[in-house]
């Protein structure tokens, strides 16, 4: 607070104002979202029904139960585990999940509208006819294509990788909508050729500048939560996975090359397959080839030789490929491999993060860090919903809807755990917004207009200007990556910078503007208190507790100016906890 007021010492008097209406607080109430009920306009893969989901959930919740009232022996801190299973948080009031499961969903907040409609619904099953409007909805699939763009370029070796961001956004926005199975989605990725431009599946290659080691250590960690790239100088210190297996996954990448593309109009690169004998050096060791088609493991004892020459083999399940292969044919059987049932890690690595990401709390944690010899805090329920997952072809929406309808998730948010204390899953976490979800929902909020100026495949528009634009603002500056405990994001000085300074957020919360929401909602409301109401709707997805309105309408009225002073209440909602953050 104190570095605020050197900032924004006149807002700082309302945010002081709100601080005890318990806007500023980590626990206060949110809401969010629409009960439409319209069906989904992609069925789901293999046209499961809800009712698949509403048994699968309760069988989640069924056996997270048992587990954790000290039925698994392997779960660590089982006493604590099983307290907190006598003591669950109870199921969130309806305004709190449906803020919720609209920001996990489709990243944004839901609108007054359809936060009433909500509200008038009688219906015993408005939460599940919510989950599926939002599933069909567009920004369903745009808001996961931010969040996977994220994931992968976070750990890119080379800015110029940013160049194929945009198109990676628009081709996952495509699958994800179309409810394309993960595996396919994986398989797009690992095998990906062409232009970075046109082919946003070329992203992980692309990230990782082709180089077959750091490729193999981000294909590991993406689709099977592993970090085996502790092992490529040693044999991995705290995991079973020996130096040998890491080089040996990396043999399936040496021929993959990146090549710039030599065109007049727009600068871009291709993702190339390298079939050919090795092109020399020219100049001093010319002798020596340019890119072995084979990948070797260096010699530790004599970093100037050859090193051995490796065979592709998938570390997790021993499968093998014949030396000499093609480009094409080692990927093709790697991403065969990886993704198929035989492999229950690639299953258990996309269930854990998704369960992370809208509970709270992963099973693993971090949430790329599986395997054999990590903990799990309920293995027999994640191998439930794991083995699900594979059963129905790795159907991406099935799981959301899944998760989405379990009591895990659809309980009251309670302050992330520490160590040692009450065991996990006995309440859903608050997490910090991700910077879109962010922008979203000030976008909404506020009633800024976000051109759209995404390139369609194959456009010369430059890629560039989405990083330059107010979302890339926002990204730069709130963005973190998704893969981090969410208690280890911490917030900044420059982040309260750009909601006090940004022009567009500014703009928008200027009353004397006759275009922003602010001054149209005081022009056609006479009445403070539903003027009020209608801020906390549009920002926080509820209406004010008593106190807060008393506290709304004593600042207007002491204030002296009814324009002002709801400039510093709009100011004060967009900068609280609660609308930083989802419960």
């Amino acid at each position: 607070m104190s570095m605020l007021a050197r900032f924004a010492p006149a807002a700082l008097a309302a945010a002081a104002l709100f601080s005890s209406a318990g806007l500023w607080a980590a626990d206060v109430s949110t809401a969010g979202l629409s009960a439409t009920g319209n069906k989904p306009a992609n069925p789901s893969v293999g046209t499961h029904a809800p009712a698949d989901s509403r048994q699968t959930a309760a069988r989640v919740d069924q056996s997270l139960a048992a587990e954790l009232s000290g039925g698994a022996a392997t779960s660590p801190g089982a006493g604590a585990a099983a307290k907190s299973a006598k003591q669950a948080a109870p199921r969130t009031d309806d305004e709190t999940f449906l803020r919720r499961v609209s920001l996990d969903l489709v990243g944004d907040s839901p609108s007054p509208e359809e936060i009433t409609a909500f509200a008038l619904d009688a219906s015993s099953d408005k939460r599940a006819k919510a989950v599926e409007r939002l599933l069909a909805d567009r920004r369903f699939g745009e808001n996961w294509a931010r969040y996977w763009r994220d994931v992968i370029m976070y750990r890119r070796t080379d800015e110029r990788a940013q160049i194929v961001s945009p198109t990676l956004v628009e081709y996952l926005t495509k699958q994800f909508n179309r409810n394309t199975p993960w595996s396919e989605i994986a398989r797009a990725f690992i095998t990906a050729k062409g232009d970075v431009r046109e082919a946003g599946e070329t992203a992980l290659i692309m990230a990782q500048m082709g180089q077959a080691p750091e490729i193999a250590a981000e294909t590991a960690r993406i689709f099977m939560g592993m970090q085996i790239q502790c092992a490529q100088c040693h044999d991995h210190p705290t995991d079973r996975w020996k130096r040998k297996q890491f080089h040996e996954l990396a043999a399936f990448f040496p021929r993959i090359a990146i090549r710039p593309v030599p065109t007049a109009d727009k600068r871009s690169f291709e993702v190339v397959s390298r079939d050919g004998p090795p092109l020399l050096r020219q100049g001093p060791g010319k002798d020596r080839p340019n890119r072995a088609p084979e990948h070797y493991m260096p010699d530790l004892k004599d970093p100037s030789a050859k090193g051995t020459r490796m065979q592709p083999v998938l570390f997790v399940t021993g499968q093998k490929l014949d030396e000499g292969k093609s480009d094409a044919a080692r990927r093709e059987a790697l991403a065969e491999w990886l993704s198929a049932k035989k492999n229950p890690w690639f299953a258990k690595a996309f269930v854990n993060r998704i369960w992370a990401e809208m509970v709270g709390e992963g099973f693993y944690e971090p949430v790329d860090d599986l395997g054999p010899d990590r903990a799990c805090s309920a293995p027999k329920t994640l191998d439930i919903l794991a083995t699900a997952f594979a059963t129905r072809e790795y159907d991406v929406k099935w799981l959301y809807r899944t998760i989405a309808t379990t009591e895990a998730y659809q309980r009251e948010s309670r302050s992330r755990r520490e160590p040692g204390e009450a065991g996990p899953f006995s309440a859903n976490c608050p997490q910090p917004l991700r910077a879109d979800q962010l922008y979203n929902a000030l976008t909404s909020a506020l009633g800024i207009q976000e051109p759209n100026i995404l390139p369609s495949r194959g456009g010369n528009a430059n890629p560039m200007a989405l990083l330059r634009g107010p979302r890339g603002e926002f990204n730069r500056t709130f963005g973190f990556d998704p893969s981090e405990r969410r208690d280890e994001v911490a917030s900044s000085i420059p982040q309260a910078l750009v909601m006090m300074n940004s022009p567009v957020v500014n703009r928008a919360l200027n009353a004397r503007n006759a275009q922003s929401v602010l001054g149209q909602v005081l022009a056609q409301t006479k009445d403070d208190e539903a003027v009020a109401t209608e801020l906390y709707l549009r920002c926080l997805a509820r209406e004010p507790k008593p106190q807060e309105l008393k506290t709304c309408l004593t600042h207007v009225r002491e204030s002296g100016n009814r324009a002002a002073a709801f400039e510093d209440i709009l100011w004060a909602l967009v900068n609280s906890t609660e609308f930083l953050h989802r419960k």
